[in-house]
């Protein structure tokens, strides 16, 4: 009994360019051939073509087929390492999925983890915009952190004094807004202690490609009237004018 490249592709239901292509990376050994030049498949071709198949469909690569080789022996270790990537996807996907249903409850906005939407639906939307900037570029425990303390933040009548800031503000609103933003954060900084180290000792936001995308946020979000106020409140605190968009 001999098939046609066709004929074997069929009964293995593939096509005759998976087979042609399973020869050139050596998986399946080529047939005898007629006079006419056509391959002669036997049942041992037919049998190796159905176990690459098989193997194919359970997730193993080329690669990991090709390196069992040749010998009809059960792949255990192969497939054990596979069960666990499967074990990993799976996880993976109940993971999703329960962020779905949360997000369909909850209509939480799609750009942020949705831990972090549920804070981030309360925020006006100039500081949500930067929350999701943040997301990008801090590490999860530091964006926790940063969660953590903006009730208490926003909590500070200045806070709310720098939202409403009018581009004209004058020189006497802008130093009592930064004074009492500066103010403000010592206090939450003795307060919560615990999380403002988590803050300055994130290395996610501390590298200079993460700075300069907070620089980019922080000039595009906020008005010019705005970043004076953080470079007052920053200067009041000691650090450099720019240090509230690093």
């Amino acid at each position: 009994m001999a098939w046609s490249p066709r004929e074997l592709g069929e009964l293995a239901d593939t096509s005759r360019r998976t087979v042609r292509h399973y020869h050139d990376i050596g998986l399946l050994p080529e047939p005898d051939r007629r006079s006419n030049g056509y391959g002669q498949y036997g049942v041992s071709h037919l049998v190796r073509l159905l176990r690459i198949r098989r193997l194919v469909d359970l997730g193993l690569t080329l690669p990991e087929i090709a390196a069992l080789g040749t010998a009809d022996e059960h792949p255990a270790a192969a497939l054990r390492a596979l069960d666990h990537r499967l074990a990993a996807a799976v996880d993976e996907l109940q993971q999703t999925r329960h962020e779905l249903a949360t997000m369909l409850e909850r209509a939480t906005p799609t750009d942020l983890p949705v831990d972090a939407a549920a804070d981030a639906a309360r925020l006006p939307a100039t500081e949500r915009a930067f929350l999701v900037v943040l997301s990008r570029v801090m590490a999860r425990p530091a964006l926790e952190a940063y969660l953590e303390l903006m009730p208490d933040y926003r909590s500070s009548p200045a806070v709310l004094a720098f939202d409403a800031l009018p581009e004209d503000g004058d020189e006497r609103l802008r130093t009592s807004i930064a004074r009492g933003i500066a103010d403000h954060l010592e206090t939450l900084a003795v307060e919560r202690q615990d999380l403002f180290e988590q803050l300055e000792l994130d290395p996610a936001s501390a590298s200079p490609a993460a700075r300069r995308t907070l620089r980019l946020a922080v000039a595009d979000l906020y008005s010019p009237a705005q970043r004076d106020v953080l470079s007052r409140a920053a200067r009041t605190l000691g650090r450099p004018a720019d240090s509230f968009a690093q």
